[in-house]
């Protein structure tokens, strides 16, 4: 007779323990979770679970009836505060949680797997047993990749919400992961951009948080599909030459009782003190990342997603929230660090620990930082003091820039100074140009109406808006929607607005950005040097009254430039004079205000001569026609 449950069976060694209560085991969703095997000639599945202040603790589903007592669990005896047990006849897809019985007052509790690869689809909380069995494609991607996510690559993101991408039009049910597997890098390919970033993959309780609630921070939510459904898409992207980065949260999780709070009956994996464990903006939970086993299971996660779907990058949310103590809080509503600062020591040594983890084991990916001050060193080697991110979000480019655009350009020459500020910092971190998901939505409006002026200043100054974000230094990102112009905000109910590009003002800015991504990918001088002062020079910021901008980009090569003139006006300029150091011909390869775009199709007549006079303290001048509202970008035959 084949009993309910095997004990004294686990995936753990004493090694193993030793790492984890240290809090240097990254690699614990081999171990923890469940895990089919055979033991005995038995098939089955071995659970284990980390509940340190547990009494008791089983695994219950359908399997046995949801019955506590039909499949308990046995403490290790190694002090971890880890429970096993092996259960014959437990299988693929069986549906499962924990249920704990706490030694905190003798609560009863219901778990799902912290470490669960699926989970039921939402509002259905259990955990679902999940192999991860999947035979890779793109070991020709994995094997050039670190070219493709190199520093000095193109990076174009698009960045997209897997849910409201795409609907179908009968049903009105999000594309699935397959489904999109089929359509997604077709498209990418067709725009030009490099990457695709998902806001986040992982199980997420509540549908309208965007995967921000994060609870299954193992498991690509079921919404879509399965596990390897989700490889699959990764799988197409790849083949096609897109790199895929996941937004990843390890700032705060949801307090939902199937989930991590209160796990074993005690703040397990959050602070016990609500001004250190709860954060206020989100309503959730905040990891206590000094406990040894919390820092583990954190970077575990992060690692995992390099490593099981082959992530080519993790763009970290909200770390401003992490490094400091006193995040959205009042005096009195946070405990200074144990030097008497703001800083959240436990935090900064996990941002570190992860990042060296990361790029020690999968060379080639990237870390992204969403982060919102003005912390020093973010994108700078651990070893020099910096956090170890290849990268971070520059919000205050974003910030300015959209702020100088939403002006009426009347008053524009007032403010002047926000566009060209940015290049004071602009070297200080490997800064990515952000257009993104958060300043879509909550009544902030979309890209087009934030423009002022009529329908045609609207399209004109979107299309300069992205022309400026693709000439300035930084790899870029633009949330979905964003190309084709929409009217509406983002909507995580809806779908982008395909509709739209049956108007040719809309189509062309599909087409504007389409090729904007081709000039990015084929010129060094636009790429190569986005992170080095060597690779952009001002030829004039000087032009407020005119409300006129132009610089020059270089490659590594100095040879390698572009210069990109930028008229923020409905006023077009003719004969405006701008210097630069080559004569012979200058070859105009974008004109935001060609008929092409639905611009008024002023401009060079394709190319201008440059004079052999001195201008901006340059050999020698271009005389240009700047178009209303139009950004044209010259180099050199």
């Amino acid at each position: 007779m084949t009993p309910n449950v095997l004990h004294g069976v686990s995936l753990l060694t004493d090694h193993d323990i030793y790492l984890f209560k240290e809090g240097t085991h990254f690699r614990l969703y081999e171990k923890l979770g469940s895990h089919t095997m055979t033991v005995d000639g038995m098939e089955g599945t071995l659970f284990a679970v980390w509940a340190p202040n547990a009494r008791k603790v089983s695994v219950i589903g359908d399997f046995n009836g949801w019955d506590r007592k039909a499949h308990p669990m046995s403490a290790r005896l190694d002090g971890s505060g880890i429970w096993e047990c092996f259960a014959p006849g437990v299988g693929q897809g069986t549906v499962y949680k924990y249920h704990i019985t706490s030694r905190h007052h003798g609560r009863h509790l219901e778990k799902g797997d912290p470490f669960a690869f699926a989970w039921e689809v939402p509002p259905r909380s259990a955990s679902v047993v999940w192999k991860l069995d999947h035979q890779w494609k793109d070991a020709a991607w994995m094997a050039g990749r670190a070219d493709a996510s190199s520093l000095d690559a193109p990076m174009s993101v698009y960045e997209m919400h897997l849910g409201s991408w795409k609907r179908h039009p009968d049903t009105w049910d999000s594309l699935s992961y397959q489904e999109m597997a089929r359509q997604l890098p077709g498209y990418l390919t067709d725009m030009g951009f490099t990457h695709v970033e998902f806001l986040p993959v992982m199980e997420h309780p509540f549908y309208a948080s965007w995967g921000y609630q994060t609870l299954g921070y193992f498991a690509p939510s079921s919404r879509y599909g399965t596990p390897q459904d989700f490889m699959d898409l990764v799988d197409a992207l790849h083949a096609a030459g897109i790199g895929v980065i996941l937004d990843w949260v390890p700032s705060h999780f949801p307090t939902d009782g199937h989930g991590l709070a209160l796990f074993d009956g005690t703040h397990l994996y959050e602070h016990e003190d609500p001004r250190q464990g709860y954060h206020p903006d989100w309503k959730s939970g905040i990891f206590n990342y000094g406990r040894h086993e919390v820092r583990a299971f954190v970077i575990s996660s992060a690692l995992f997603w390099l490593d099981r779907y082959h992530a080519d990058g993790l763009r970290v949310d909200a770390v401003a929230s992490m490094l400091y103590l006193d995040y959205s809080r009042k005096e009195g509503e946070w405990v200074p660090n144990c030097f008497g600062g703001k800083e959240n020591l436990e935090a900064i040594d996990l941002l570190r620990r992860l990042n060296e983890a990361a790029y020690t084991s999968f060379p080639g990916i990237q870390t992204i930082a969403e982060e919102s001050t003005d912390w020093p060193l973010v994108s700078r080697p651990p070893y020099i003091g910096g956090l170890g991110f290849g990268m971070k979000w520059n919000m205050g480019w974003m910030h300015d820039t959209l702020n100088y655009f939403t002006k009426d350009p009347v008053f524009r020459k007032y403010h002047h100074g926000a566009l060209s500020f940015s290049i004071w910092y602009a070297f200080n971190e490997n800064f990515v140009l952000p257009l993104s998901h958060d300043e879509v939505v909550h009544g902030k409006g979309s890209l087009l109406r934030k423009m002022p002026g009529d329908d045609w200043q609207k399209f004109a100054g979107l299309r300069l808006l992205f022309g400026y974000m693709w000439t300035h230094p930084g790899k870029k990102l633009l949330f979905q929607g964003g190309e084709v112009a929409q009217w509406s905000e983002w909507n995580h109910d809806a779908q982008v607005d395909w509709a739209l590009l049956g108007d040719p003002a809309h189509a062309g800015m599909r087409d504007w950005i389409r090729d904007l991504n081709a000039l990015y990918r084929e010129c060094p001088a636009l790429h190569q040097t986005d992170f080095h002062h060597k690779g952009f020079e001002w030829v004039d910021f000087h032009d407020a009254e005119a409300s006129v901008l132009s610089f020059l980009r270089f490659g590594k090569d100095p040879s390698e430039m572009l210069l990109a003139c930028f008229n923020f006006t409905p006023i077009p300029r003719e004969g405006y004079r701008v210097g630069v150091p080559r004569g012979g011909v200058w070859r105009e390869v974008l004109n935001s205000d060609s008929r092409h775009y639905f611009g008024s199709g002023m401009g060079n007549a394709g190319a201008v001569t440059a004079q052999d006079e001195e201008s901006h303290a340059r050999t020698h001048t271009l005389t240009l026609t700047l178009p209303p509202l139009g950004v044209v970008v010259f180099r050199p035959e």
